[in-house]
């Protein structure tokens, strides 16, 4: 008897029926020319879906105030709805459920918006910005109202739900990190006053689409952009308990051993305290391969595996996991370039008989 792939085995997550356990995750492209999102992203996102898999689109910027980096995709405006509906279409099509993941930068940004990323002969990725100021305590409310407003917008472009991304060092991190956070308001100094922000968007979010149509990504342990914190599975767990007075219907965290560029680091915490915590759908993520994501289902220690690089490159990454088939080889020098299709739709399928 064939042994059952637990990557590939069904899986009910509220009214959304998955055919498997492999999520695309959120990844920047950075050909969204001028904030637009443009057509050659039909291919792009049609070519990844399977029928009954589960997509999340790249960061999208919440408002024209949040555009900190140059062809990122905005969804603030009816051109952005507009220009979305086909991708959404797409996917749909195919019989894929797609969410949007709803960004803001904060001081990871650059004010005259031409911030690109800048690949250096290591491999490493640069970035160059202007110096950041504080949110007015005043100003924190209009944020979280522009969430909103983008959550109704991604529903009107068609997407099933959205993602706001809480994860590696980008706003909401920025409030949730104490080795960030410095502010001595209600935003600031203790953990419940750190997530104070965090809460409020989801507040805000799930009131405006309802808690079965929104994830959330969060990276305690990730020290992107310098967010680490001190206590970081205490904030994690303070997190994941939170949530569930909202109801939403899945968690994202980022393994504390994710890969950084080619190499994985070793460590002796995880996202099992927050994933016992947690009472939705929780996803893992983190530089995941086949078998260590078959593990991840099989021990329960995640409902759900995203995976970012590997799905990049591999359109049908789900039919190679499924057929234990060689990948083909991610090209980082065109994770983010502004080409409509080398490393973007150019990615071979695999070939059957």
């Amino acid at each position: 008897m064939e042994r059952q792939i637990p990557l590939l085995t069904p899986y009910k997550m509220a009214h959304f029926e998955l055919a498997h356990r492999i999520v695309l995750a959120p990844l920047t492209r950075f050909r969204s020319y001028s904030s637009i999102p443009q057509t050659h992203a039909i291919l792009y996102y049609s070519q990844r879906t399977t029928k009954g898999g589960f997509l999340i689109a790249e960061a999208t910027i919440i408002s024209s105030a949040a555009q900190g980096f140059k062809n990122v995709p905005g969804i603030w405006s009816k051109e952005h709805i507009d220009a979305w509906k086909p991708i959404v279409d797409a996917v749909h099509a195919k019989g894929g459920i797609f969410f949007c993941q709803l960004w803001h930068p904060g001081r990871v940004s650059d004010q005259n918006k031409q911030c690109s990323p800048l690949i250096e002969s290591d491999g490493q990725v640069l970035f160059q910005f202007l110096p950041p100021r504080r949110l007015n305590t005043n100003e924190i409310s209009g944020i979280v109202n522009d969430f909103r407003i983008a959550a109704r917008n991604a529903m009107e472009a068609g997407f099933d739900g959205v993602e706001i991304h809480g994860a590696h060092g980008y706003l909401i991190d920025q409030f949730l990190k104490d080795q960030i956070n410095d502010r001595t308001d209600e935003y600031g100094g203790s953990i419940e006053n750190r997530c104070r922000f965090a809460i409020e968007v989801v507040e805000a979010v799930v009131n405006e689409i309802g808690a079965d149509r929104v994830g959330i990504r969060l990276s305690p342990f990730a020290n992107y952009m310098d967010s680490a914190d001190s206590n970081p599975e205490t904030l994690g767990l303070y997190m994941a308990k939170s949530l569930n007075k909202y109801g939403i219907l899945y968690c994202h965290m980022v393994e504390p051993r994710m890969e950084v560029m080619e190499e994985r680091s070793e460590c002796t915490v995880s996202l099992g305290p927050m994933r016992e915590a947690f009472n939705g759908t929780f996803m893992a993520a983190g530089g995941y391969e086949r078998e260590d994501g078959n593990d991840a289902i099989a021990q329960g220690t995640a409902d759900l595996v995203a995976y970012g690089r590997l799905f990049l490159a591999n359109p049908d990454l789900p039919k190679r996991f499924e057929l234990d088939a060689p990948l083909n080889k991610y090209i980082r020098d065109t994770f983010y370039t502004e080409d409509p299709v080398i490393g973007y739709t150019d990615y071979p399928f695999l070939e059957t008989c």
